[in-house]
């Protein structure tokens, strides 16, 4: 599991400041979570704002947690979480890898995502975010299937 923040820069001459970066940023907080070599989620917070409470809501509505270890960075938002599931916490400033304790695979899914907005929709809209976040998940948890194309036509005609 991991945290991403989405929006665009600020404007030159938008109020001199500079521009923050990560939990200091007013961009759009993304919680996102991938099960090894297997599928993703992500969902954009509720009123733009980062909380414990998020990650939390993600794991129970999504997480086998009696059959689950969640590995995490070492953000204070996934405090307590070792109360609902087993929790490893990879400490970046000291590593990046612990055998199989990393986020390096949920990180891929954020780079994926940051370079495809701008690459395909150029901008988006924060009323519609959930949207494009689903549609990137879509993209990535099919990615190996050869028929993508013939399942979401079934799909969207109600077929399936």
């Amino acid at each position: 599991m991991d945290e991403t923040y989405i929006g665009g820069k600020p404007r030159k001459g938008s109020g001199g400041e500079k521009p923050k970066h990560g939990r200091g940023t007013k961009k759009v907080p993304v919680v996102g979570m991938i099960e090894r070599n297997d599928k993703v989620k992500a969902k954009a917070t509720k009123n733009h704002k980062l909380d414990h409470k998020t990650p939390k809501a993600l794991v129970r509505a999504n997480v086998d947690t009696s059959n689950t270890t969640l590995i995490t960075d070492e953000y204070r938002g996934y405090i307590g979480m070792g109360r609902i599931v087993k929790h490893e916490v990879v400490d970046h400033t000291a590593w990046y890898v612990d055998g199989q304790n990393h986020t390096n695979t949920m990180e891929g899914f954020w780079a994926l995502l940051k370079r495809g907005i701008p690459g395909q929709y150029h901008k988006v809209t924060l009323r519609y975010i959930d949207k494009y976040i689903t549609e990137f998940c879509y993209r990535f948890n099919n990615r190996d299937n050869e028929c993508v194309h013939d399942l979401t036509i079934s799909k969207a005609l109600g077929v399936i």
